[in-house]
């Protein structure tokens, strides 16, 4: 039987386990008749700690991926699929014009400033990429003040936070600030699925033909 593996840019087991929770998913309309098979390599974010941006989230995942791909091209590996995770934050500033968001960002306790967790996928099959994303939590303004101001990780801040250890290997923010309802694993799930929707669903994502008009 033909295999088809999936290379994932962490050997963390939320990570891991989120790619094969979701391969259950497509895995019969992305290829059917296929053995999965996913692996794990420890590559480089390229970004910080806790990514404080959409766009850094965005970034951390895609170099991972790349990471891998560069990983495959020096050592060889019949890996078909890249896929880069990333969680960290998203700062929303409610309400807020462009000037008001500059001149606001430097301040600490503004009254516009809402901060979301989120996770992030890129998912590459070496020619082509594709995001996905979770949804997102909105975190306690005592945790965004310790990881965005104080600078501290956000897998130590949670664990202080709630008085764990190694929360992120288990539920992670995401089911601490859920009370499990939503963990680490399932977030980063939704988020490989969306990634995967343009290769198992190519045909809503497939170039119109040339001269083919639509109707509503």
């Amino acid at each position: 039987m033909e295999k088809i593996i999936l290379a994932v840019g962490s050997k963390r087991g939320p990570k891991l386990n989120a790619v094969s929770e979701a391969l259950k998913a497509f895995s019969a309309v992305l290829a059917n008749d296929v053995l999965f098979e996913v692996v794990g390599v420890e590559v480089e974010s390229g970004v910080g700690h806790t990514p404080s941006s959409r766009d850094e989230l965005m970034r951390g995942a895609r170099q991972r991926s790349e990471a891998l791909m560069q990983w495959k091209r020096e050592n060889g590996s019949a890996w078909q699929y890249f896929i880069g995770l990333e969680g960290g934050l998203d700062v929303v500033h409610e309400g807020a014009s462009t000037d008001e968001m500059l001149r606001h960002s430097a301040l600490k306790g503004n009254g516009h400033r809402r901060v979301f967790l989120e996770s992030w996928a890129y998912v590459s099959d070496g020619v082509r990429g594709h995001y996905g994303r979770s949804g997102g939590i909105e975190i306690p303004d005592a945790l965004a003040h310790e990881v965005l101001e104080n600078g501290v990780e956000l897998s130590v801040a949670i664990d202080r936070f709630a008085g764990a250890v190694g929360i992120r290997d288990a539920q992670g923010a995401w089911g601490v600030l859920s009370s499990n309802f939503i963990t680490r694993q399932e977030a980063f799930r939704v988020a490989v699925i969306a990634a995967f929707a343009p290769f198992y669903n190519e045909r809503m994502y497939r170039p119109a033909a040339v001269g083919t008009s639509s109707r509503a």
